[in-house]
Formats: C-alpha cells, sequence, structure tokens
C-alpha cells in the first residue's frame, strides 16, 4: 500500500468484480476506501465458491487496504447517515444499474448539493442513456456484443470464451479508476466534481482498435483465426509441442521471424512469413510439424536469450513460481484474522524510490460500522437505536 493519493476518501457501493478490483487499486495508491455494504450480505463476492475459510477466495483478493460498515440506504436512519458520511468524502463508487441511486433519493444531483467536489462514477452494463440503458448483462454478453467474441477463435472452430473478464476488469475497473483519477485532478484545478459515466459495453469498443481500424479502412470484417493477430501468420501462433504442452511464437518483425527460422533449421521459410493462400497453409503445417519432435521446455531452452519473441504457455501453477515474476513482488501474503496467510496479487504499478506500506487484509462484513459512526459524531445510544431500527 503506497501513500502517493493520501488525503483522498471514497464510499464504494459498488459489488461484485469490476468495483471491487477498481476500489482496490486506489485503495493500494492510498486512497482511504470505505465499503458500504447493506445489512443482509453485503457484497455479494463474499460468499462465493470457492471459499478459504469464512470468506469467499475472490473477495479476499479484490477487497485489501479497505473498511467496511452496513448501511441500509432503504431507511430513513441509513440515508441521513449515508448524507452526513458524504460530505467527508471526495469519490463516491457505485454498480448498480442505472437509476437505482435517484429512486433512494440518493442521486448525483441530491449529493452534489450536499458535497459540490463530489467525484461521483457509476459503472453499469451498458451506460446511464441510450436504448440498452436498462438491460441485463455480464461479461459475456458485453465481449459479445462489442465484437470480441466474434473475433475470438480458432479458424476451425467457434468463438471462444476468454478466460479473463475483459469487459469486467478492463473496461470496469480500470476505466472507471482513470475516470475517478481524472475527476480528482479536475477538481484540484476547477473545485468542481464530476458525473463519469462508465460503460462496460463502450469500453469493449474501445478495446476493438486495430480490428475497427481495418474495417473503418477497407470494410474487411474479421474471420476467426485467420487475421494477422489471431493465428492467420506462421510468426504469430501457437504450437503444441512432442509432450502436448504449448509455445507461443510472435516474431511479427522480419529481423526476429529470420533469427527463429534460422533457429528451427529452416532459413528456407524466411521469405514466407506472411504467405498467402497454400502457401501459409503449407509453412503452418511444416512449423507445426517442427514443433512436435520436441517437448516444451525443450524449445525453451533453445529459444532461451534468442531475439525471437518465443515463450512458453504457462500454467498458473507455473505463473506463480516464475522467477522475473517472483522478482518483481507480482505476489505477497497478507496475514487474514479468519481466513490464515493469503496470497495476493500486487498492484502493477510500481513507484520508483517510494516505499511500500503495510497492506491490510480484505474487512469482515461491516467491520468497522461503529468505528465510523463515532467519527460522524454518533453516540453510543444513537448508534444502539440504529441497530434496533435496522439502519446499520
Amino acid at each position: 500500500m503506497y501513500s502517493i493519493l493520501k488525503g483522498v476518501k471514497m464510499l464504494d457501493l459498488s459489488r461484485l468484480l469490476p468495483g471491487a478490483l477498481s476500489s482496490m487499486i486506489l485503495a493500494d495508491m492510498g486512497v482511504e476506501v470505505l465499503k458500504v455494504e447493506d445489512t443482509s450480505e453485503g457484497d455479494y463476492m463474499r460468499w462465493m465458491s470457492p471459499m478459504v475459510n469464512k470468506l469467499s477466495a475472490y473477495f479476499i483478493l479484490t477487497n485489501r487496504n479497505k473498511k467496511s460498515m452496513k448501511l441500509n440506504l432503504k431507511s430513513s436512519q441509513g440515508k441521513e447517515i449515508f448524507l452526513k458520511l458524504i460530505k467527508h468524502y471526495d469519490v463516491i463508487l457505485e454498480s448498480f444499474r442505472p437509476g437505482v441511486m435517484d429512486r433512494l433519493g440518493l442521486g448525483y444531483e441530491m449529493l452534489r448539493k450536499e458535497n459540490p467536489g463530489l467525484v461521483y462514477c457509476a459503472i453499469s452494463g451498458y451506460g446511464q442513456d441510450g436504448p440498452y440503458r436498462d438491460l441485463v448483462g455480464h461479461d459475456i454478453n458485453y465481449i459479445a456484443l462489442g465484437g470480441i467474441l466474434g473475433t475470438t477463435g480458432t479458424e476451425q472452430g467457434k468463438p471462444v470464451i476468454p478466460s479473463v473478464q475483459i469487459a469486467d476488469i478492463g473496461v470496469g475497473s480500470l476505466m472507471s479508476a482513470i475516470g475517478i483519477l481524472s475527476g480528482i485532478i479536475n477538481r484540484k484545478s476547477t473545485g468542481k466534481g464530476l458525473f463519469v459515466d462508465i460503460s462496460m459495453l463502450d469500453g469493449i469498443i474501445f478495446w476493438m482498435h486495430l480490428a475497427m481500424a481495418e474495417y473503418f479502412a477497407t470494410g474487411k470484417l474479421p474471420k476467426l483465426g485467420k487475421e494477422m493477430l489471431t493465428g492467420k501468420s506462421p510468426c504469430y501462433n501457437v504450437y503444441k509441442t512432442k509432450d502436448n504442452q504449448f509455445i507461443a511464437v510472435g516474431a511479427l518483425e522480419s529481423k526476429f521471424w529470420a533469427t527463429f527460422c534460422h533457429i528451427i533449421k529452416r532459413p528456407d521459410l524466411i521469405d514466407h512469413q506472411y504467405a498467402t493462400g497454400g502457401k501459409r497453409r503449407k509453412v503452418l503445417k511444416e512449423v507445426k510439424e517442427i514443433f512436435r519432435t520436441k517437448n516444451r521446455d525443450e524449445w525453451v531452452s533453445l529459444f532461451r536469450d534468442q531475439d525471437v519473441c518465443v515463450t512458453p504457455i504457462s500454467s498458473v501453477e507455473e505463473v506463480c513460481k516464475d522467477i522475473h515474476l517472483t522478482h518483481r513482488g507480482m505476489f505477497f501474503e497478507i496475514d487474514h484474522p479468519t481466513e490464515g496467510k493469503i496470497k495476493q496479487i500486487s498492484l502493477p504499478i510500481k513507484y520508483l524510490g517510494e516505499n511500500e506500506g503495510k497492506n491490510l487484509p480484505a474487512p469482515a462484513h461491516g467491520e468497522h460500522t461503529e468505528e465510523v459512526l463515532r467519527e460522524l459524531g454518533y453516540t453510543d445510544e444513537s448508534i444502539k437505536s440504529f441497530y434496533e431500527k435496522g439502519a446499520i
């Protein structure tokens, strides 16, 4: 946990992956993040399998360095507490369907009256307006509508679902963090807040830059496994090895391809890097056959330290043990009071010369409720009354 953004305070009302990872990124940078969770289940991710002990492994990995309070925003007392909270915070993040906060009487227009400098970020599937505004969806739906799923797969097969949540993380988490940071910068110069509208479908379109660029220029539609970066070319492809493992070749530049061809003892293939038609299929078949002559690690050893852009396709276990990632500090452990020692993935943004402080474990549901209320000036008697009325 760094102190780069120390002094910035954020209320996180979001649930599940996109908002959780966004607020954790900011918490790792030093933002004081308070998760505001409902009084029943809280963030649904808390209870998702696999469980470590009492908490979900997913929740533990995406909610470090945060506090948690229970608050019933449907109750009059809960609204009162929230409106008092908002005066002391710089940012609010939510991932409800559009209009939910307005129906609660806690929409942006209401909250900005209490705090004119508020940076309000809403993550949703389709954005705050438009024909799809009220539709439900998940990652697979956004990448399907946005074109990624229709361009991901092999030449012989059907669209393949990516193993990572591109819309959730690549858009919901990262774009919202960028939007919030820009809002904080804007407020420093103008004194005004912002409403940041993050649509995961919009963000998927932004991810489609190269495919869209070709379509805009030529009108050509991408075909599964037949584009330069999706398996068309022998120099940018995936190959199975003798031991049924896989190797990734990314020798796009001619110098890398030439070195590659010399190492596999086929300099005659140098001029066919971007072959088309029957020649492409012939070269691809020959390179596939060559890779089937050795085990994966034999190929890794042969290409090691060569300028060829050839790497093994690693398992999750191998990634966790990778010597370079270990050196970069991409994995570390946190002691959790109920879950024991928990492995975590590090913030991938490194601040050279800045010391990273202690990281705190993911909070229990409502762990900091009373602490926060006392900081707002509420007495023990008031807090007891809130419990009795179901506000906290």
